[in-house]
């Protein structure tokens, strides 16, 4: 996981943010909100405590409940819908931001892979990392 400061946006650029190290977690999330949300099999996640993100401009959000029944939250640039954060009731002050706004996505490295039970086949994760049914006791498994 990257240990220096890490920076990132949306894809028309009005959104910019940065990420004071380090992260609690990395993971690939294959769940259902996650899978509709970004249109693919999974969303690939950093979760990192909420003073952590300096963010550069105005968010656009959406709610919803949650399989746990908890609201998520997805922050996204209201002009080109880039996704760049999701908030919850249950992680509280923990938000996941979306490894894939990141300037350097490289900079991190999936820890393991959540909500496998909502896999699609099709969508081949590392076999190399724990892969947890739903979540996680600890969100680093």
């Amino acid at each position: 996981m990257a240990d220096a400061t890490m920076s990132g946006g949306c894809l028309c650029g009005e959104i910019r943010y940065e990420i004071t190290p380090p992260a609690a977690f990395v993971s690939q999330c294959c769940c259902k909100d996650c899978q509709k949300a970004t249109g693919t099999g999974h969303a690939t996640i950093l979760g990192i405590h909420k003073d952590q993100l300096a963010l550069n401009g105005s968010l656009a959000t959406y709610t919803n409940v949650g399989e746990t029944g908890g609201k998520v939250t997805r922050h996204f640039c209201g002009t080109c819908a880039g996704r760049i954060y999701t908030s919850g009731d249950l992680p509280g002050d923990m938000i996941m931001v979306q490894a894939g706004s990141l300037d350097d996505p490289a900079q991190v490295t999936p820890q393991n892979a959540i909500y496998v039970k909502d896999r699609i086949p099709w969508d081949k994760l590392d076999p190399d990392i724990p892969h947890f049914e739903g979540m996680p006791a600890t969100p680093t498994g």
